[in-house]
């Protein structure tokens, strides 16, 4: 590994706290791509793993370094794997506002229109893309998955988007109720980036 410094794909602050902290063994310096001027990429893809790609080459042509993308989102089975690569703009394709409160009261309105109101089941996933620059062939990629249930009430004022609705049953907690460090040793994107350390050491 010859790069000290990866841009990351992404204007989320949730995720640039997560991602700081998960590859802070690295050594390596993370530079958000809006410090670099860098917009964000449209995401016109129907795969998380697509949509990682399209983000990390667009971040890695602007700035003509590494590129670190990830795309990632809850996945509800009784909703058809909804809201999905949608997840950041599942309330405002049904004409809501875009935010993480619409997006939450909109799942929860969609879920009680079930009859099985007992199939809460839910998991986050995250694809991770790695690229070394524009144009490489061979994007180190990892995925991580975190299981779950949703629940009506939200609980929590940690972590961001789904997370204070997302429960998980072994622990008896939302995603929101876990201080950073537990949260990022039981998250999809936790899980991830420990997929792609190891690639990278591999290639070391």
């Amino acid at each position: 590994m010859t790069f000290k410094k990866i841009v990351l794909a992404s204007n989320n602050d949730g995720k640039l706290r997560e991602f700081a902290t998960l590859l802070k063994p690295l050594g390596i310096q993370l530079i958000p791509q809006s410090v670099l001027g860098i917009s964000e990429s449209n995401e016109s893809s129907i795969t998380f793993i697509e949509n990682a790609i399209t983000k990390a080459r667009h971040a890695s042509s602007a700035s003509g370094l590494p590129a670190l993308a990830e795309d990632s989102g809850l996945c509800v089975p009784i909703l058809g794997g909804a809201p999905g690569i949608y997840s950041s703009r599942y309330a405002a394709r049904a004409g809501y506002a875009k935010s993480d409160t619409a997006n939450n009261h909109y799942l929860i309105e969609q879920l009680s229109s079930y009859a099985n109101q007992n199939d809460r089941r839910a998991y986050y996933f995250c694809a991770l893309v790695l690229i070394f620059h524009a144009q490489d062939s061979q994007p180190l990629i990892a995925e991580g998955r975190w299981e779950g249930e949703i629940i009506t009430q939200p609980r929590g004022l940690n972590g961001f988007g789904y997370d204070p609705h997302f429960l998980i049953p072994s622990l008896q907690k939302t995603a929101a109720e876990l201080n950073p460090e537990v949260k990022n040793t039981y998250s999809h994107r936790g899980h991830a980036v420990k997929h792609l350390l190891h690639k990278l050491n591999r290639e070391a």
